[in-house]
């Protein structure tokens, strides 16, 4: 059982080695890298001695019962525990997603609601900079588009972590935030008390470690500056400090204007443009492959939704789990966990029914 770990431990042994050459720390980003897969086989090599130690127990229990009988009463809960130590190996071993040990660019958009969107959009910033906050995350609010109430029509926050393990990363868990979220609610524009439904867009994507991970042909960029306007499209800048990036071989166009500096926001839009171009590759890769899963959806239609806030009710539903709970408002302030650790466990879920077919 687990023949695998033998080939992850000639790894390990091989990213110890690594680790221990001073040159890789000259290359921060492979060294990144390096940590990340250190950190999960970690985990493995573990939980296999763990796993290892446990059936050692167990036969010798089992063993020693056949003489004594005082062995015989350990006997079940030495099986008790060999099963846990079992379950948590194998999830281990279950193919992590590369980019787990990511930070993340997060985009919220509004959608259909108008207004209601847009403030929403807002409500839904602050509950992720909480969840952040509460992880120990660092945020980095990199543009916004204001809308006439005070919500926002479009906004983007980069997430960073300095965890090495990836099951701690930043995209291993808000990576299943992406799609389409309905609010149910009384808007602050309704004068009659009716309870509208609107929706709001968040796009989540990997950040790229370094530059030189996302080749960008610089003859391939055309840069627009302009100055930056505020709600209602007023001018708030008297120079053109704003700048709009068009990739022309995709067509992706990012537009920057939060920083008063025209070079500060040129470097913000390539980092989100190099996320952006690295999740389409992503995705071309998945479409080849036909086997990976979806896990995204990028439209703002209300029929794709993945979750419904009903605020009248406090109560949150997440469609793709099936997880329901009751706790609106604390989950607004940020108390996220237990509805990202069920998106985890159906991703696992899904995971083990994959292999358990491919073993078939």
């Amino acid at each position: 059982m687990f023949e695998s770990v033998a080939t992850l431990l000639t790894e390990y042994e091989q990213l110890q080695q690594q680790l221990s050459d001073p040159a890789i720390h000259a290359d921060a980003a492979r060294a990144k890298k390096v940590n990340r897969r250190y950190a999960e086989l970690s985990q493995i090599m573990t939980a296999h001695t763990l796993w290892s130690q446990a059936e050692g127990d167990l036969a010798a229990a089992r063993e020693f019962a056949k003489e004594d009988e005082a062995f015989a009463a350990e006997v079940p809960v030495l099986e008790a525990n060999l099963i846990d130590r079992t379950e948590r190996l194998r999830r281990l071993l279950i193919p992590r997603d590369p980019d787990d040990g990511r930070d993340v660019i997060m985009e919220i958009k509004g959608g259909e609601g108008g207004e209601e969107s847009a403030l929403f959009a807002a409500d839904l910033l602050r509950m992720y900079l909480h969840y952040a906050e509460s992880r120990g995350w660092k945020t980095e609010l990199l543009e916004r588009t204001e809308s006439d109430l005070g919500g926002y029509k479009d906004v983007q926050v980069a997430i960073k972590s300095n965890a090495t393990d990836p099951s701690q990363g930043v995209w291993a868990s808000l990576k299943y935030e992406g799609g389409v979220h309905r609010v149910q609610r009384v808007p602050a524009t309704e004068s009659q008390g009716r309870i509208h439904t609107s929706t709001t867009g968040v796009l989540v994507f990997p950040e790229v470690d370094a530059p030189e991970e996302i080749d960008i042909n610089p003859n391939d960029l055309r840069i627009d500056v302009f100055r930056s306007s505020g709600p209602g499209g007023q001018s708030v800048n008297t120079t053109d400090s704003a700048v709009r990036i068009t990739h022309l071989p995709t067509g992706l166009v990012v537009s920057m204007q939060n920083e008063k500096s025209q070079i500060q926001n040129r470097e913000a839009g390539m980092r989100v443009l190099r996320a952006r171009l690295l999740a389409r590759q992503q995705e071309e890769i998945a479409a080849a492959a036909s086997d990976q899963r979806k896990t995204q959806i990028r439209t703002m239609d209300r029929s794709e939704r993945i979750r419904t806030y009903n605020f009248p009710e406090n109560r949150i539903a997440d469609h793709r789990t099936g997880y329901k709970s009751y706790n609106l408002d604390q989950l607004m302030n940020g108390a996220l966990q237990p509805l990202i650790d069920s998106c985890i466990h159906a991703d696992e879920e899904a995971r083990l029914a994959d292999l358990s077919s491919a073993a078939e």
